[in-house]
């Protein structure tokens, strides 16, 4: 045990009237909602590289987080284990997550890098024996690195292609050695800056043939969990090739591969992109692809991804409103791709970022499950759309009616429909009732 967080107690469920920083107010891991315990339903996982890897800086200020595990090599990232697997009992977190890059230091090769992470996963397999915490997803990080500044598959030198793909098959390696539940693809600098030294049609093409390659090992050593991709706009690159799920979708299409992989959304990243992220959510169900999510939000009144811990219940409640109505995560779940402000600086301040976040999800979820149980708003949607229901319009759907034959009915009928109210007003106050 090391004595970072000495001091503090296992935070556990209180009740809403309870005042205690240092406790659940709405998260009870053992509450039945509709049917499944609250943490089946949530699966929250923590990030290792915000709570651990992160120092605080901004683009006007270097490191303000003090943590004995900074710039101390091979012995600092085993305390930073230690202290990584305490906050995840503190917490009762039943995941993890990483990137390579945050639970080792980089090495002078790839087999040293690589030899240094089997380092790390020795302690990770120890202490989640220990624990019972599992990993939800393990990933590369292929952006930090100056080797990728031009992009890791899409780069227009094939060694740095290769490099990368050696360094996803090390981390699917470790991953699958830790019963990890998916592996997730990041593709920070999958894009470009300007077209006039960009051929899009190849670096398309590669990144399409990297992706085939991963869902090719993953059969040939027997993984069992999900490919995931996670779309993410305009930053660094400003112009992202996973820019939403949508284009994510058309990708994957293109490459054979939406039966093989689904994607991992990140609320920061659904409002860069201009949407909500209930819309994401309910895009990525609606094409068969919702796999897993990383819950944050932004600074509204920031054009960057400021990964602060989600507070908005009513945009959370939404998220898992369509997360439900998909049937709920199958291998996915709910990781903390959250970060402290660079002036919370003390270790509790940890515990408080986590609490709030999960608090909000539990209110969220609950939330969701009331507006399913009340069916009121199901039945409005459902009744919007009965006309669909009759068998001409049916008909019309399955591609039975030509254009000729639909139009020969409106003049044969008189059709001339009126304009029906779509009550957005009286939804916003429906939903309102429950969040």
């Amino acid at each position: 045990m090391s004595d970072f967080f000495k001091g503090i107690d296992k935070v556990r469920y209180e009740g809403p009237e309870s005042t205690n920083p240092l406790a659940y107010r709405y998260y009870n891991p053992e509450e039945i909602v509709l049917g499944k315990r609250m943490d089946e339903h949530l699966r929250f996982a923590l990030a290792y590289w915000h709570s651990f890897a992160w120092e605080g800086g901004d683009p006007f200020g270097g490191r303000t987080f003090e943590r004995p595990w900074f710039d101390s090599e091979m012995e600092g990232a085993k305390l930073k284990a230690e202290v990584a697997f305490e906050l995840f009992e503190l917490l009762g977190v039943p995941y993890f997550c990483f990137h390579d890059a945050d639970v080792r230091p980089e090495g002078e090769t790839y087999a040293e890098s690589t030899k240094k992470l089997n380092a790390i996963a020795d302690i990770f397999e120890e202490k989640m024996a220990q624990t019972g915490t599992k990993l939800l997803w393990g990933t590369a990080n292929l952006f930090s690195n100056r080797r990728f500044m031009g992009g890791a598959a899409t780069n227009p030198d094939p060694d740095v292609f290769a490099y990368a793909a050696a360094t996803i098959k090390a981390n699917m390696d470790v991953t699958m050695r830790l019963k990890g539940e998916n592996y997730v693809l990041w593709g920070g600098r999958e894009g470009y800056e300007t077209l006039l030294n960009t051929k899009l049609d190849k670096e398309l093409d590669q990144l399409g043939r990297m992706l085939s390659l991963v869902v090719d090992y993953k059969h040939k050593m027997g993984f069992k969990g999900t490919i995931l991709l996670e779309p993410k706009p305009q930053e660094p690159t400003k112009h992202q090739y996973d820019f939403d799920v949508s284009t994510v979708y058309g990708f994957l299409k293109k490459y054979g591969l939406e039966n093989e992989v689904k994607v991992n959304i990140e609320v920061g990243h659904a409002i860069l992109a201009g949407h909500t992220f209930e819309h994401e959510v309910a895009m990525a169900a609606t094409h068969g692809i919702l796999g897993s999510i990383d819950m944050n939000r932004n600074d509204y009144q920031s054009g960057w991804d400021t990964d602060q811990f989600p507070n908005n219940v009513p945009e959370v409640a939404l998220a898992y409103y369509h997360i439900l109505k998909a049937g709920g995560f199958a291998t996915g779940g709910t990781n903390f791709d959250a970060k402290l402000r660079r002036q919370s600086i003390d270790p509790v301040d940890l515990l408080y970022g986590h609490i709030g976040g999960m608090d909000t999800c539990a209110r969220g979820l609950k939330a969701a499950a009331a507006i399913i149980e009340d069916g009121s708003y199901d039945a409005f949607l459902e009744d919007r759309y009965a006309g669909w229901n009759d068998a001409e319009a049916q008909a019309m759907l399955k591609g039975e009616r030509s254009l000729e034959d639909i139009t020969a009915r409106v003049e044969r009928d008189n059709i001339n429909p009126q304009p029906k109210s779509g009550r957005q007003e009286y939804l916003e106050n429906l939903i309102n009732r429950f969040v």
